[in-house]
């Protein structure tokens, strides 16, 4: 049957069909990549991809981070065994602009204390568009292959590798008892055509890009058929090694190619920001040029005891970042703006469009930011419009083409009710983003609240996607949080049963059930973030449980905060601030904005009703620090004062953290440890007179064991 257009769609139809394609992909790449048997044409499941990837354009706010857009083929299946990397493979952040590599330089400066004379030598390598691969080493003599997967453990592709030609499975020369090698899996250009067209002639399933190509024919279940595939790698660095084996990355990749392993010869030294830049300029020019796709240049810092002391954040290291190519550009026509409400209540508008091809993408929507950005382009309704995808995912309009516009175009104005509730629609003062005041009395907020609370990083419950929330909410089976935890009880009532409702059976409702049961005990920093406090995300929600431990300890904390805050809003004369407060605006990286969040959501009685009611139906689970074993400082308070020698001050807090400290940026009779440098100020004189424990930097490097 006919689709309707993207465009026209409302969030909720297009949040629908989504999960039916993700489902319906899914099932169909079980099929073929996993059981070998396609189960409709190709023309068919090509169709499908296209659909998605269409609304994904559409509505980005609704791709979700399982999307099958954003995998090739399936989880591991019965043909493939999922084995632990030794060392996590990391994700790499990316840039899109020469100012932003530039701040990921003063970051590198900063962190490891260095002044603008001290060179910071980069290794610039072409970002090849293939699939991630982990090769294990013992004795010179190659093991084992896995894939990425989740970057803590991959499908073990191991046969389908044997049969690549470049692949060394011995090692020319000494090497370390064990070692990771990384590469990427890559299928050249011509080799792709080849594959197609002989594919095509024979009436077999064409691929849609070198990289699919790439990652389909390495996780076939007959090496056979991967033997057939004109695979090619390129080998670009290390993960766990049982010895050093270079000081500099580009002496480390000279390393793997006396080794036998092929490397990129693409690789540029550059001494200075100017020099990578350069490199990244040259080489986008040519990469129409070259035998493969790549995407971008990824920066890696030279020094091997840098990258050390760097570490990683929790997804991604510090010392290396991906510079995309600029994206692509298109013009076509605005012709409505329309505003969507999220969970907190922030008016989001999104420039609905006639639908344009940009990068090789059809596109229908794309943001516009927020209404502060409409007016400093001013983009109207009937405006031609230059359209970006922004790393080539996210579209943006970027400009208006002032001289086609229209000439009854009119301004655009900022909604001054919510276009779901009704209420007032209000823009605090030094904010850019509009909010309805509804609350949880605005539908649009409750529902995606009820999704962000069963998403995947907060309560994690299987079965309750966004559409199933939205039926669940329209029928009058959830309001809150806490009714999830009642659903089942909820069936003996008066609503007809689940089970009988279209589009449930028995099967899908037992299941979701179970769900449900299986998150009745949830961990505090879960709990936390599931709540949808503004500005408390995954990172800040780890930190508060960190310092507060349990759910008694910071509510208790939270509650006597916001109290503290409002006494001292109401007081005649400036009063110095609680202990409650002062402790809460101390930990590094909360402050007093994300404090005053967390206040004022402790200040509404029917957040506190929430919480009173989930209390009755979930156990949330003290939070365990994640400190290294037999760790001296866990658990304790840490503040860092003066100008340390040997460590920058984020280098010496993300020391702390990763031992299961609480770094604090003020000082309080809470603190453990003080530990100060040269020119130590207030804070150290506060620690004086507190009787605290004050540590040079010695004495706390010698504490831990550094």
């Amino acid at each position: 049957m006919p689709q309707t257009a993207a465009p026209r769609l409302t969030p909720l139809e297009a949040r629908i069909e989504l999960d039916r394609l993700g489902r319906a992909i899914a099932a169909h790449d079980r099929a073929y990549y996993q059981d070998d048997a396609p189960t409709l044409s190709d023309a068919d499941y090509d169709a499908l991809r296209r659909r998605l990837r269409e609304l994904e354009e559409a509505f980005p706010e609704l791709a979700r981070p399982d999307s099958p857009s954003r995998r090739v083929g399936a989880a591991p299946g019965e043909g493939f065994r999922a084995v632990a990397h030794l060392q996590p493979m990391m994700s790499l952040e990316d840039v899109f602009t020469d100012e932003a590599v530039a701040e990921f330089l003063q970051r590198v400066r900063r962190f490891l204390g260095l002044d603008e004379t001290e060179a910071v030598d980069l290794v610039a390598e072409p970002k090849i568009d293939g699939l991630s691969i982990n090769l294990l080493y013992e004795n010179g003599a190659f093991v084992r292959a896995t894939t990425r997967g989740d970057g803590a453990e991959g499908e073990d592709v191991t046969a389908n590798m044997r049969t690549l030609a470049e692949l060394p499975l011995r090692l020319t020369g000494p090497a370390p008892a064990v070692m990771e090698v990384r590469g990427e899996v890559y299928m050249r250009r011509a080799d792709f055509l080849a594959l197609n067209a002989a594919s095509e002639a024979k009436g077999e399933k064409t691929f849609a890009n070198p990289r699919n190509a790439a990652a389909g024919s390495l996780r076939q279940l007959d090496a056979a058929v991967t033997a057939r595939r004109p695979l090619s790698l390129f080998c670009y660095a290390l993960g766990e090694v049982s010895e050093a084996v270079a000081d500099s990355h580009r002496a480390l990749l000279d390393r793997l190619k006396a080794w036998g392993f092929p490397v990129n010869p693409r690789i540029g030294l550059c001494r200075d920001l100017d020099q990578a830049l350069a490199f990244t300029r040259a080489l986008g020019e040519e990469r129409a040029e070259l035998a493969y796709d790549i995407d971008g240049v990824v920066y890696k810092v030279n020094r091997i005891d840098w990258q050390t002391r760097l570490g990683r954040r929790d997804r991604t290291p510090r010392w290396a970042v991906a510079h995309k190519f600029p994206a692509e550009r298109a013009q076509t026509v605005l012709e409505r703006i329309e505003i969507q409400v999220g969970r907190t209540g922030a008016l989001t508008p999104v420039a609905i469009l006639r639908p344009i091809t940009v990068g090789g993408v059809v596109v229908g929507r794309a943001t516009l930011h927020n209404e502060d950005e409409i007016l400093r382009k001013d983009v109207r309704a009937g405006d031609t419009v230059i359209i970006q995808r922004a790393g080539d995912v996210i579209p943006q309009v970027v400009a208006v083409v002032a001289e086609k516009r229209p000439a009854d175009s009119r301004p655009f104005e900022p909604p001054a009710l919510c276009p779901v509730c009704g209420s007032h629609a209000v823009k605090p003062e030094g904010e850019a983003i509009r909010r309805c005041s509804g609350g949880l009395t605005c539908r649009a907020q409750a529902v995606e609240r009820l999704i962000h609370f069963a998403s995947r990083n907060a309560f994690d419950i299987e079965g309750l996607g966004a559409r199933n929330v939205e039926f669940l909410f329209a029928s009058g089976r959830i309001k809150s949080p806490a009714d999830i935890f009642r659903l089942e009880a909820a069936e003996t009532g008066t609503l007809l049963p689940l089970k009988t409702q279209p589009g449930w059976g028995a099967k899908s409702v037992e299941k979701l059930f179970a769900a449900i049961t299986a998150r009745r005990r949830v961990p505090l920093d879960r709990f936390i973030y599931a709540l949808c406090i503004r500005q408390v995300g995954e990172a800040t929600a780890r930190l508060l449980a960190l310092h507060y431990h349990s759910l008694t300890a910071w509510r208790a904390a939270m509650a006597a905060a916001a109290a503290e805050r409002d006494a001292a809003r109401t007081a005649d004369a400036a009063a110095p601030p609680g202990p409650a407060w002062s402790h809460l605006i101390a930990i590094d990286q909360v402050g007093p904005s994300v404090a005053g969040e967390i206040a004022d959501f402790f200040a509404e009685d029917h957040n506190l009703a929430v919480l009173d009611d989930l209390a009755a139906v979930v156990t949330v689970a003290d939070f365990a620090a994640p400190a290294a074993a037999g760790s001296p400082v866990a658990g304790k308070t840490v503040v860092f004062t003066g100008s340390l020698e040997t460590l920058s001050r984020d280098e010496a807090k993300a020391q702390a953290q990763a031992l299961g400290a609480k770094v604090a940026g003020s000082v309080s009779g809470k603190t453990d440890y003080v530990v100060a440098g040269a020119d130590a100020g207030s804070k150290l004189s506060k620690a004086r007179d507190l009787g605290l424990a004050i540590l040079s930097e010695a004495e706390w490097l010698a504490l831990i064991g550094r």
